[in-house]
């Protein structure tokens, strides 16, 4: 495709998608140039649109196109919980289970030292800086609920935050691990949940019976359903 300088230009923006290869992202450039232009054009004014209007809550860091997202706004919320996840995938999933009326804050990311991504490279400072808020003389937040995948860079992530924390003071609890280790919330779906469906200073072995209730697609992997 030497004289093709644009469809190559398409070709190589479309793998900077997560999973997207140089074949894959050669048959969508395809796809839009040949069956869907128009297609294409949306697509193109999407992305234009949604870069230069979402940024990031000031209060929680998920996406959103006003300073502060309707969560934190919504008065219903117990602002007393804060339930910390990677990215706003894990928000969703876990708001589609109903069972949490608390507040969250996304990270953005996690810790992993194998590739370069440390402390300052997520929003833990803003973190620490939400949980010091104080409201008429008291911290607003009480208990931080740490719900990071169950994968190795997300225990670590937990790990760090539970330590800064305690040494603040704040109660510090932990998902029960009804999950399969190294999935991640997005992945699943979910069945109703008791509340609470977090655990405190128990151990995950105490707490797994009888916690929630996630299962992975019916494509997932055959033996990592339900709870452990």
């Amino acid at each position: 495709m030497a004289d093709n300088h644009s469809l190559e230009l398409l070709v190589q923006a479309l793998k900077r998608l997560p999973g997207v290869g140089v074949k894959s992202a050669q048959r969508m450039a395809f796809h839009l140039l040949q069956h869907d232009r128009q297609g294409a054009l949306q697509l193109a004014q999407a992305l234009e649109h949604a870069c230069a209007e979402v940024r990031h809550c000031e209060l929680c860091h998920t996406f959103t196109e006003a300073p502060v997202c309707h969560t934190c706004l919504d008065p219903r919320r117990d602002r007393s919980q804060l339930c910390v996840v990677e990215n706003p995938a894990d928000q969703a999933a876990l708001e589609r289970t109903g069972a949490y009326k608390g507040l969250f804050f996304v990270l953005m990311g996690r810790l992993s030292p194998l590739d370069g991504v440390g402390p300052k490279d997520i929003g833990l400072q803003k973190l620490f800086d939400r949980v010091d808020v104080l409201v008429g003389g008291e911290r607003e937040v009480r208990e931080v609920i740490l719900a990071t995948n169950f994968t190795a860079e997300g225990e670590t992530t937990a790990h760090v935050i539970a330590q800064a924390l305690k040494a603040r003071g704040v109660s510090v609890t932990r998902l029960a691990r009804g999950v399969p280790v190294e999935v991640s919330w997005s992945m699943l779906t979910w069945a109703p949940l008791p509340t609470p469906w977090w655990t405190g200073d128990r151990s995950p072995a105490e707490t797994a019976s009888g916690g929630c209730r996630p299962t992975l697609p019916v494509s997932g992997p055959a033996s990592g359903g339900g709870c452990r």
